[in-house]
């Protein structure tokens, strides 16, 4: 498993503010909304992410909901690859496939449509922070069970005391900020 940092400083790392005991007490959450509200951040951010996923040659990126979606969906763009959305139990509304994990809080459930990912394609999975790499396990477990292959993950943030990347044992991990 290899892994991209960011090599220079990127605008988004004095931007993203912590915010204590969000969604409930002991999580220290890494709010990216200001990177999204500085257009000069959030274009660097993506123009970053595109040029280290087009190094993978994926055919198609996947994004978690919902925050991956918010950079998923203009690397898809810029890239001129198809977007497929990974998304909580019960969001989608065509026929679906599901997988369960375990996240820093508690559990959950990701779906997406059974027609998602096409068998062969090579995927690029794509989220706003790396945690516990549970819902990012979750997503590759799917892209896997529709026939692809994930060549990737890309994250704006790492917790790197979670120790998320240790779960991802396909492809490449690309991550911006490491905190």
């Amino acid at each position: 498993m290899s892994t991209t940092t960011a090599t220079a400083p990127l605008r988004a790392e004095a931007l993203i503010r912590d915010i204590p005991d969000f969604p409930q007490p002991g999580i220290l959450f890494k709010d990216i909304t200001p990177v999204l509200a500085d257009a000069d951040a959030l274009r660097e951010t993506i123009d970053v992410l595109s040029a280290q996923i087009a190094a993978l040659t994926p055919d198609r990126v996947v994004g978690i909901e919902s925050r991956g979606f918010l950079f998923g969906v203009p690397v898809a763009y810029k890239l001129g690859l198809p977007f497929s959305p990974v998304r909580k139990l019960g969001k989608l509304p065509y026929q679906t496939i599901q997988e369960e994990y375990a996240l820093e809080y508690g559990t959950n459930t990701v779906e997406a449509h059974v027609d998602a990912v096409d068998p062969g394609d090579r995927v690029v999975i794509v989220d706003d922070l790396l945690a516990t790499g549970g819902t990012a396990t979750a997503a590759a477990a799917i892209v896997e069970r529709l026939g692809g292959t994930v060549v990737g993950y890309a994250f704006l943030v790492e917790l790197s005391s979670l120790k998320g990347r240790d779960r991802l044992d396909r492809g490449k991990i690309i991550t911006l900020l490491t905190y």
